[in-house]
């Protein structure tokens, strides 16, 4: 029986995603591709009709008939009557807040999202992000744009401690990696589970308990109502003075202002920021020039090289999971939002 696939990409833009040109190729499902991950998988070989086009070129004629999309957003008003076989939508990104509310999700349709994509490079980016808090890179970075030679001295990183918070697949990838440095690890999650490269685990009514303890803070939560603002200017102030934050999760956790200023009056040591709530960046922000503040441009979890690849793997796994009729993975909870 053949299955019908069809994959969404989009044309770079700044309202849409990618948001850059230089970006589209890293993002973009070609026919190569989808061929050259499908050789893997050579039971799946044969059953697909797919189809591979642009933003809405042909998409109501081509969802006519979809059993499966394969997108990072989709147009979502009266998509029953559209797409009437429609089994299944996959995310090629890990966060789904761009398609909330989810009341548009129709009955019997399961989404799922990229988990898993993004570990290894967030993982590595977390490591160089820490170490360059406590070498205090941020604030020599602001001297250099400044001019300023100062003699700004660090000490091995042994015995500090990193918090994450979050500890799902980028959290994980982090905890990984911070394993080669001689530094205790807690981690933070909804529920506190127990993680096999975390030492000590709590839950999140725990936070603010914890972070008292923590030198740097690692965060990769996702955007839902219940991470909204969650680190304001109280919580950021029950860090320990001196503290350095890196945030690669989504802009909409966080106080900006707020963490700037605490950096400013020197309560808080600096911080590394990839995510924030526009996208790209405003050349008029202020987080541009704030002090002992490195900006990235959401570029911390994402193989520049991989990033296709890997996802069609995971994509190709669980279609062998669909056609065998179990479970599928990384299926996305409507009411949580992740």
């Amino acid at each position: 029986m053949t299955i019908r696939v069809h994959v969404k990409n989009n044309r770079a833009g700044p309202h849409t995603f990618p948001p850059t040109p230089e970006s589209e190729p890293v993002f973009t499902i070609t026919r190569e591709k989808f061929a050259t991950a499908l050789t893997d998988f050579p039971d799946l070989d044969g059953r697909l009709d797919t189809t591979i086009d642009w933003d809405t070129d042909r998409w109501t004629e081509s969802m006519a008939d979809a059993e499966i999309l394969l997108t990072w957003d989709l147009p979502t008003v009266d998509l029953a009557r559209l797409a009437p076989k429609l089994k299944w939508i996959h995310c090629i990104g890990a966060g789904v807040e761009h398609l909330y509310p989810m009341d548009w999700l129709p009955a019997g349709v399961t989404l799922t999202n990229n988990k898993g994509a993004h570990a290894d490079k967030a993982g590595e980016y977390a490591l160089m992000a820490i170490l360059m808090l406590h070498n205090k890179m941020p604030a020599i970075l602001t001297n250099q744009r400044g001019a300023r030679w100062e003699s700004l001295y660090s000490t091995p990183i042994e015995g500090k401690t990193v918090g994450l918070v979050g500890v799902g697949s980028i959290g994980g990838g982090a905890a990984r990696q911070l394993a080669r440095l001689p530094v205790r690890v807690i981690g933070v999650s909804r529920h506190g589970r127990p993680h096999p490269d975390v030492r000590e685990m709590v839950a999140m009514d725990g936070l603010d308990a914890a972070l008292p303890r923590m030198d740097y803070v690692f965060v990769s939560l996702p955007a839902t109502p219940e991470t909204r603002g969650l680190f304001g200017r109280e919580r950021l102030e029950l860090l320990k003075p001196g503290a350095g934050i890196v945030n690669v999760g989504r802009g909409s956790t966080f106080d900006y202002v707020a963490l700037t200023e605490l950096i400013d009056q020197g309560q808080l040591a600096g911080a590394v920021i990839d995510v924030f709530d526009e996208e790209p960046l405003p050349a008029d922000s202020p987080l541009w020039r704030a002090r002992n503040v490195v900006v990235t441009p959401h570029v911390s979890a994402d193989d520049g090289d991989r990033y296709v690849p890997i996802t069609l793997q995971l994509f190709f796994a669980n279609l062998r999971r669909y056609v065998a009729g179990e479970a599928l993975r990384n299926r996305v909870d409507p009411g949580l939002g992740y």
